[in-house]
């Protein structure tokens, strides 16, 4: 495993434990000042990570006593000198204080990296689910097909 494959491996532990701890300013710090972020909710694109910090300190406020376990699956990496891109199958579940989980929602997400200094840094995240045909409605659980 390469020092770039590492490096995002970290990320996606690092995205993991800020949402569960609610912190924004370790989130953010995983985002490049220049982000392009698309996200699946209400908003077409967030421009520049300040943009991006408003959604998401909106996000962790509205979890009043909750908290959100992220688990990912189907991570696939692939690197460069500098650069990688990594996409996956996310869950989002909120949990209660006592720790039962509540409800689940998956997306896919796919981030863009790029070294910054020492540190690589999303540039580009965007999060989708696909909608079903006949109803038009967006599918936030995932079929595994055997």
């Amino acid at each position: 495993m390469s020092d770039v494959e590492k490096q995002v491996l970290k990320a996606l532990e690092t995205y993991k434990s800020a949402v569960l701890a609610r912190n924004a300013e370790t989130f953010m710090h995983l985002y490049d000042p220049g982000v392009r972020v698309f996200d699946c909710r209400g908003i077409w694109s967030y421009e520049g990570a300040a943009a991006w910090r408003v959604a998401v300190e909106g996000w962790f406020s509205s979890l009043g006593s909750e908290s959100v376990r992220v688990t990912f699956e189907d991570v696939q990496i692939l690197t460069g000198q500098g650069f990688a891109s990594m996409s996956a199958v996310v869950t989002y579940a909120g949990v209660s204080a006592q720790g039962q989980e509540l409800r689940a929602m998956q997306n896919r997400i796919t981030w863009v990296l790029k070294t910054s200094g020492h540190v690589l840094r999303i540039v580009h995240e965007h999060t989708s689910a696909p909608v079903g045909f006949e109803d038009a409605k967006a599918i936030l659980k995932r079929e595994v097909k055997s």
